[in-house]
């Protein structure tokens, strides 16, 4: 994409200081680690002179032809050629021809307007995009996880799709809980492309062998360690269950035990709490009793141990569906325990356009397709690129009937209490405070207690509380 001469060089300027303050997003641990691909390269980062010379002769040229146009008429609906990049992590490498496909559609559907892909890994994908929207180059529209979505919000980097777009994006198509959490401050700033959540797997087999009941919806963490007493077998390498110590797993069993990681106001941390400690015991409680440590793993990851059968229980996200359909053992899901209350992780990837961009229409038009469309849709169920945001549960029926696993619909009864992960500005480090305090713990170090209070102080340094 070639930078015009006409960007807002005021705004730039202060999206540079913004984010040159704020360290490297964190990426995701419990995403999906296959929706990454190869870094096609970004955006040139300025034009020669030649190229400005030539912009501004064309955009004279236009803007005769043009004369007595409505100002706010979309250039493509003009007749004019657009243009419109897309910075995409969940693409490549598995689905660009799915990407293809839906692209296909949307520019049957909006003649003169053309989609460019680009694309990187996920582990390079937010310092590209960081240094594209600091240097002025940034995409026309891109991709957001969740978890990153606060950081350009306040920024300021992402356009207002309610006041440029009014009516081009129709929010009654998302399911409510997935649209509403791109919305900062009152503004939309991105819509809901896909979402996933985390259930729990469980080997058949293993529970049949010991003549036991299958997990059900009902279950409670209790019900979760009996049944892992009873499988496990560490002498055979056969462990009940597997929960990583983790934040995005602690935030959630925090939620599942009545707690808060925030006060209501944002102001301060609450998950230092009897609630929040009890939380932290019962996730370190479990390794090396009835969860292998890593050194009973021996090199191996938690994926490759419950394909081959060493683990009766998983707590792990949706996106293993097709990576375990070839185990050679029956295999389900179930909504995860909790202890006092439900609650399941919920992902979200919002798709959201630049405030840079030069065709904002054309670009909400875009964000709503890849969002929501019907091709959009069919398309993303039959390649199992994750699940479309979108609230009309019939979509997914054909989706439903695919085994394993059998209890499918246990995705959409998680959805009845979902959390999302808590999000500041300063996002890495928040997890990184949480994350190296449970690992002190988890080695022993420290108990419990120290870890939360530790965690706690931590976060409450970078709230300024």
């Amino acid at each position: 994409m070639v930078t015009s001469t006409t960007t807002r060089l005021g705004q730039r300027l202060l999206t540079l200081l913004l984010l040159l303050a704020m360290v490297a997003l964190a990426a995701c641990s419990s995403s999906d680690s296959d929706a990454a691909g190869d870094d096609t390269g970004s955006a040139d980062s300025a034009e020669t002179a030649d190229d400005a010379a030539d912009d501004t002769a064309d955009d004279a040229a236009d803007e005769s032809a043009d004369e007595g146009a409505d100002s706010d008429e979309a250039a493509g609906a003009s007749g004019d050629a657009v243009e419109l990049t897309y910075f995409t992590f969940s693409a490549a490498p598995d689905h660009l021809e799915d990407l293809d496909r839906i692209i296909a559609g949307f520019e049957e559907e909006n003649p003169g307007v053309t989609i460019e892909v680009q694309t990187a890994a996920y582990d390079d994908y937010f310092t590209q995009l960081q240094t594209r929207v600091a240097g002025g180059s940034a995409p026309d529209t891109f991709e957001l996880n969740y978890e990153n979505f606060v950081t350009y919000a306040e920024a300021g980097t992402l356009m207002d799709l309610d006041a440029t777009v009014g009516d081009a994006v129709d929010p009654s198509v998302f399911y409510p809980r997935a649209y509403e959490v791109f919305a900062h401050d009152g503004v939309q700033y991105g819509l809901p492309a896909t979402f996933s959540n985390v259930v729990l797997f469980y080997n058949a087999d293993l529970f049949d062998a010991a003549g036991m009941d299958y997990p059900t919806a009902d279950w409670t963490w209790e019900d979760e360690r009996a049944a892992a007493e009873a499988l496990t077998d560490a002498d055979a390498g056969v462990w009940g269950t597997f929960q990583p110590v983790s934040f995005f797993e602690y935030f959630k069993v925090l939620a599942q035990n009545g707690g808060e990681f925030f006060t209501a106001d944002g102001s301060d941390v609450a998950f230092d709490s009897p609630e929040g400690v009890e939380a932290a015991e019962w996730l370190l409680s479990k390794v090396g009793t009835i969860m292998p440590t890593e050194a009973d793993m021996g090199g191996q990851d938690d994926a490759a141990m419950f394909k081959s059968g060493q683990l009766a229980m998983w707590h792990n996200g949706i996106w293993q569906f097709a990576a375990m359909a070839d185990a050679d053992f029956t295999w389900d899901v179930v909504v995860e325990p909790g202890n006092t209350t439900d609650a399941s992780h919920f992902f979200a990837n919002a798709v959201v356009a630049s405030t840079d961009t030069e065709h904002p229409d054309e670009a909400a038009a875009w964000l709503q397709y890849i969002a929501s469309s019907d091709t959009a849709v069919q398309t993303r169920l039959e390649s199992d690129w994750e699940l479309p945001a979108v609230a009309d549960e019939s979509l997914f029926e054909p989706w439903l009937e695919v085994t394993p696993p059998a209890n499918r619909a246990a995705v959409f009864e998680s959805l009845d209490a979902v959390v999302v992960p808590p999000v500041i500005a300063q996002q890495a480090q928040l997890q990184d405070a949480v994350d190296a305090a449970l690992e002190q713990a988890r080695l022993g170090q420290i108990d419990a207690q120290a870890a939360v209070d530790q965690a706690a102080a931590d976060i409450r340094g970078l709230l300024g509380s």
